[in-house]
């Protein structure tokens, strides 16, 4: 199951569900005494900026319309491949390396494809491994920025679903049907939504900045417009044995002190490709699959009226925050992809990184 798919389907589950709320409510709030106040309340809630499902269709349509968080509407890089060629521009002392690597090795290069490059490059063309390493960084903080940004668009849909529930728990208390007790939790859930947005965004306007500055452009311009969503990972990782096969073939055109610390970094990256790459699948996976089950069924027994809103908006919390931990695995494999290309190459990362679920924070790294 891809994460396009499982984006398209959280969003329909918003809007499907956010659709019953007020038919939910008025099941529970149905006493003839409470009919007036319960009538003031849905007009008083339908002065709430999102308060209607008109305007989160209106939004959804139009998403970045009166959002200061809006994606940037800078140059387009659409591709890790741009980004790279676009840090390798603003590095003219490369411009005599790259010439001699010539254009199918820059290629090569360019489209992360390090593991068909000749492992005697780097011996004989001078300052190769300052192209390699220019071209993981920019690789990278792509990386990370469209992750960033795609973690930012579900943090906004579980702040919608938090929203809501808090105007139907204020309904709730105005008709007398809740204590402010009861109210107190939906609070707690709408305060903590909001910073997990705000989390969201700190991480994304911090990726943007890394990768403008990657890209040789600050001050030049705040960001980049880039894709919605990352590269699907792989269905299989690399073989092992195809790796190992690598590494022993670059450490023999590497000096003897070189080539001992290569085989040690070479142990931790492939570790860390094979665990990425699992918690990947898995997280993608059997994980959502299950998600979605769940959410399926919750969206069935509400509508048989053996569920509450409440319970359906507790699902729709949980459906977005299982997406966002996939992109999370998601980015961390791509991240450890690139960071063994690199170690297969005779490079030496500063980190690696620590798969420790993050949940749409900035990847935590591992010293090696």
């Amino acid at each position: 199951m891809t994460t396009s798919f499982l984006n398209r389907a959280g969003h329909h589950l918003l809007a499907a569900s956010l659709l019953s709320l007020p038919f939910a409510l008025a099941a529970q709030t149905t006493s003839p005494s409470q009919e007036a106040d319960w009538r003031r309340a849905n007009d008083a809630v339908g002065a709430f900026k999102r308060g209607h499902v008109d305007v989160l269709k209106w939004e959804q349509a139009n998403p970045t319309a009166g959002n200061p968080a809006a994606a940037p509407t800078g140059a387009a890089v659409a591709t890790p491949e741009a980004a790279v060629r676009m840090a390798w521009r603003v590095h003219k002392e490369l411009a005599r390396p790259l010439a001699r690597l010539g254009d199918q090795n820059e290629r090569l290069i360019a489209e992360g494809r390090w593991t068909e490059l000749d492992p005697s490059l780097q011996r004989r063309v001078e300052d190769a491994s300052e192209v390699l390493e220019v071209a993981a960084a920019g690789r990278k903080a792509w990386i990370e920025a469209v992750a960033a940004q795609q973690v930012l668009k579900h943090q906004r849909d579980m702040l919608e679903a938090a929203q809501a529930a808090h105007e139907l728990g204020q309904r709730m208390v105005t008709v007398g049907n809740w204590s402010k007790l009861q109210l107190a939790p939906v609070q707690l859930a709408l305060s903590n939504a909001r910073m997990n947005l705000r989390r969201a965004e700190h991480a994304a306007a911090q990726a943007q900045s890394k990768l403008v500055e990657s890209m040789g452009q600050t001050g030049l311009q705040d960001g980049f417009a880039l894709p919605d969503r990352l590269p699907d990972i792989p269905a299989q990782p690399m073989a092992a044995a195809d790796l190992q096969k690598r590494a022993e073939a670059v450490r023999n055109q590497l000096p003897v002190a070189q080539s001992l610390r290569n085989r040690a970094l070479s142990r931790t990256a492939m570790s860390t490709y094979r665990a990425a790459h699992a918690l990947a699948q898995d997280s993608q996976g059997d994980i959502l699959k299950t998600r979605e089950f769940i959410t399926e069924e919750t969206v069935l027994h509400y509508n048989g009226m053996l569920k509450s809103v409440w319970d359906l908006l507790d699902e729709v919390r949980n459906q977005s925050q299982a997406t966002v931990d996939a992109i999370g695995a998601q980015r961390d494999f791509w991240l450890a992809e690139a960071d063994l290309q690199w170690v297969l190459q005779g490079g030496e990362p500063d980190s690696f990184v620590g798969l420790g679920g993050a949940g749409g924070d900035a990847p935590a790294a591992a010293a090696h």
